[in-house]
């Protein structure tokens, strides 16, 4: 399952390394940051999207704390 959703993160930079973080995060089958538009997919299987959605988030605070994610 692919989930898309609106972030906010300041710089392509810091886009580029949470998406890093996010394909890191166990579950995460693949993991896009586009900066131009503030979106963010995640691929997961289906029964796990719960945590891997909460885990992928908790990683990309980790990298730019000031980030904002709108589900």
């Amino acid at each position: 399952m692919k989930k898309k959703f609106k972030i906010y993160v300041d710089c392509a930079n810091c886009a580029a390394k949470m998406e890093d973080a996010a394909k890191k995060v166990d579950g995460v089958i693949d993991a896009k940051v586009t900066f131009m538009t503030q979106k963010m997919m995640v691929e997961a299987e289906d029964a796990r999207m719960d945590e891997v959605l909460e885990n992928v988030q908790k990683a990309c605070k980790k990298v730019e704390p000031d980030c904002e994610f709108y589900l």
